[in-house]
């Protein structure tokens, strides 16, 4: 069993994974620059991915904007925080790029004690049910984009289409009347080698959201551990997830599971050029 925490190189799987598990429809590499849009649905899916170094940065900094310009999209970079981005965060602070979405990456191993030992967590009792289903019912899309959604209708339906980029298992919470009260799906994604992973299956937890009439009363706490034990019924020996830095609430859930930070990463946007006003 692999400990995704002191795997060597493992950044570098992760952010592979990352992308994997949420696929932008439009998706280009330029120079190794992965250029990713969706609409502008997302910061991951509209950004770009450095997965490895350019000839030349600052020319590959001039295409990337000339790409999203002809999109009609700001420039939005997502970097881990690692050596590796260091001329790149530098570049990006000449041209003031703003900082924003500090985002933690937690992981751990299928067989992690507080995942192996702890059969029934506090929420399997509280008369929540969970039905499993491979794509998001309506119930779940209108519940996790009435809690996480950006946008309309054509927003909802760039976000449903992202969904189903990847095989996933999609985790509803209803309660006793059959309303959706809580959402979370995992992506299971093979590894192909590498930061001495091998071939691991890895599950991503993504689409976590509570109703938020319902929060505090194990809701979430029921999804993970359906989502895992879907995991690890598949094959996963390891899992991943992303929680924003500022969510510590999410983050002790997590940790009470077993899971720890693995890195960061945050977006770097493009400042918005006003035109000149008319008067």
């Amino acid at each position: 069993m692999t400990d995704p925490k002191t795997t060597p190189g493992v950044l570098d799987t992760l952010e592979i994974l990352m992308d994997e598990a949420w696929r932008a429809p439009e998706t280009e590499n330029r120079d190794g620059w992965m250029l990713r849009s969706a609409g502008s649905v997302t910061q991951r899916a509209n950004s770009v991915w450095p997965a490895s170094s350019p000839a030349k940065i600052d020319l590959a900094l001039r295409d990337a904007v000339q790409w999203y310009s002809s999109r009609r999209q700001p420039v939005i970079f997502q970097l881990t925080h690692r050596p590796e981005n260091a001329a790149l965060e530098a570049l990006l602070d000449q041209h003031r790029y703003s900082r924003q979405s500090e985002t933690v990456i937690m992981t751990a191993p299928a067989g992690a004690p507080a995942l192996a030992n702890t059969p029934a967590p506090a929420g399997r009792d509280t008369g929540v049910k969970i039905v499993l289903a491979d794509t998001p019912s309506e119930q779940w899309l209108d519940l996790w984009w009435r809690v996480d959604g950006r946008g309309g209708a054509a927003e909802r339906h760039i976000a449903r289409s992202i969904l189903l980029g990847t095989p996933s298992v999609y985790a509803t919470a209803v309660d006793g009347s059959g309303a959706a009260i809580g959402t979370g799906r995992i992506t299971l994604v093979e590894t192909l080698g590498g930061a001495g992973l091998g071939g691991d299956k890895w599950g991503g937890v993504y689409g976590m959201a509570v109703h938020p009439e319902f929060r505090r009363r194990g809701v979430a706490t029921a999804v993970l551990w359906a989502l895992l034990d879907a995991g690890r019924a598949d094959g996963a020996a390891n899992f991943w997830l992303m929680v924003t830095a500022a969510n510590t609430g999410a983050q002790g859930l997590y940790g009470h599971a077993g899971f720890v930070e693995a890195g960061r990463y945050h977006y770097r946007q493009a400042p918005l050029h006003r035109a000149p006003s008319a008067c």
